[in-house]
C-alpha cells in the first residue's frame, strides 16, 4: 500500500514546492505539509505546494507538526504508513522514494534514512548527531548511524502512540526511536545523501539548546536513578541514625525507593503500556534481587574492607546501577501489548482545534 508523505515546515524556501513536484507519483497516496506557524509572508510558498496543507496558527515545534500530520493520516488514511521528510532541501527526491519503497517492502519496520556524514557536513549537525548517537547507544543498546534524520518511514501501527507522545520539539524524533524499541518495532537504516546549502541557512536546529534537550530526554533514567539514590540514601542514613540494623535500614530505604521509582520509570522513562500485573511483579523481583546483592556488597565493603558504612552503601549501589538499567530496559519495561496505543490513531479525529486545513491548489 502506498504511504503518505508528511513534511513539517517552518518558514521554508522555494525548494519545498520543487521537492513535492519531484516526488509526485504513485509512491504516495497523498502529500501533507504542516505549516508550523510560518506567518503570512510564507503563504505563497505553501500555496505553490501541490499538497494538503495543515496550518498551525503559531509555531509549536517540529514534534507538534509531525503529530498533527500523523493524526490527520490516522483519521483519513487508516492503515497507511507515513514517510516524513524535512522542508529545508536536505533530502533528495530519489532518497525519499527509496525510503518509501523500503517501508512498503517491510511494513512493520521503522525505516531511517541514514545520512552519510562527510567533511562538508556543517559542524553543528555533526556535533548534534554525535551527542545523540552516544546517548542512544547507551540507552538502546545498539548503534544508530543517524539518530536525528528527518527522513523516516513509519509503520501505520506506530502512528497512534507517536501522536500521543508529549515532546513537541526536535527531541520527538529521538523519543520515536525509544518508542520503537519498547514496542519491539525493528529499526532498519537506508543510506541516503547528506545535502546542505552553504551555511545551512534554512535549518532551524539550534545545536546547543536542542542538543541539551535531546540529551535531557535520553538521560532521564540517569536523573531518575540519581533522585532515587538520594532518597534511598537519606532513608538509609536516618535509619542508621535511629539505631536500626544495617539490614533494617536497607529494607526501609529500598521500600521508599520503590514507591518513588516504579511509577516514574514506568511512565516517564520507558513509556511502558503493559498493565501493572505484568510489570510490577518483575520489577519487585528485580528490587528483591538487587536489594540482596546491594546488602551483600555493602557488607563486603564494610565488614571485610573496613569502609565506612555510608561509603560502602554508595559503592554497592554504584556497582548495581548499570545492571539495574539493563534489566529494566530489556526485561521489565520492553515488552508491551501495543495494540491499545497503536490502534488509537485509527479513531483519531484529526487535527486539533487550533489547526486549519487547506486543500490542494
Amino acid at each position: 500500500m502506498p504511504s503518505i508523505l508528511l513534511i513539517p515546515a517552518y518558514r521554508p524556501g522555494s525548494e519545498l514546492p520543487r521537492l513535492i513536484r519531484d516526488v509526485a507519483g504513485p509512491a504516495f497516496r497523498d502529500v501533507i505539509v504542516v505549516d508550523d506557524g510560518s506567518g503570512p509572508e510564507y503563504a505563497h510558498v505553501f500555496a505553490a505546494c501541490h499538497a494538503t496543507v495543515l496550518l498551525h496558527r503559531s509555531n509549536q515545534g517540529k514534534g507538534a507538526a509531525l503529530k498533527t500530520g500523523m493524526n490527520h493520516v490516522a483519521a483519513k488514511y487508516p492503515g497507511c504508513g507515513v514517510v516524513t521528510a524535512d522542508a529545508d532541501g536536505q533530502h533528495a527526491a530519489d532518497d525519499i522514494l527509496r525510503v518509501a519503497g523500503r517501508l512498503e517492502q517491510s511494513l512493520d519496520n521503522l525505516v531511517l534514512g541514514a545520512r552519510q556524514f562527510g567533511k562538508d557536513t556543517p559542524a553543528r549537525s555533526r556535533i548534534g548527531n554525535y551527542i545523540a548517537q552516544l546517548f542512544v547507544h547507551a540507552l538502546m543498546g545498539r548503534r544508530i548511524t543517524d539518530t536525528q534524520t528527518g527522513l523516516r518511514g513509519i509503520p501505520a501501527k506506530l502512528l497512534g502512540f507517536l501522536a500521543s507522545m508529549p515532546p513537541d520539539g526536535y527531541e520527538f524524533e529521538l523519543e520515536m526511536l525509544n518508542a520503537a524499541k519498547h514496542f519491539s518495532v525493528p529499526i532498519v537504516e537506508e543510506p541516503i545523501r547528506a545535502i546542505y546549502e552553504p551555511g545551512n541557512p534554512t535549518s532551524h536546529f539550534r545545536p546547543f539548546r536542542d542538543s541539551f534537550r535531546i540529551g535531557f530526554v535520553l538521560t532521564r533514567f540517569g536523573l531518575l536513578s540519581l533522585a532515587t539514590a538520594l532518597l534511598d540514601g537519606l532513608v538509609f542514613f536516618f535509619g542508621m541514625q535511629t539505631g536500626m540494623a544495617i539490614s533494617s535500614a536497607q529494607l526501609a530505604a529500598r521500600a521508599a525507593a520503590v514507591l518513588f521509582n516504579y511509577p516514574m520509570a514506568r511512565r516517564s522513562v520507558f513509556h511502558s503500556g503493559q498493565p501493572h500485573r505484568k510489570t510490577l511483579p518483575r520489577y519487585l523481583l528485580l528490587v528483591a534481587v538487587s536489594g540482596y546483592a546491594s546488602y551483600r556488597f555493602l557488607s563486603l565493603l564494610h565488614d571485610t574492607l573496613g569502609w565506612p558504612v555510608l561509603i560502602s552503601k554508595v559503592g554497592a549501589e554504584s556497582i548495581l546501577f548499570l545492571i539495574n538499567f539493563l534489566v529494566q530496559r530489556d526485561l521489565i519495561f520492553t515488552r508491551k501489548s501495543p495494540h491499545a496505543h497503536m490502534d488509537a490513531g485509527r479513531t483519531s479525529t484529526g487535527p486539533r482545534a487550533d489547526h486549519q486545513v487547506a486543500g490542494k491548489p
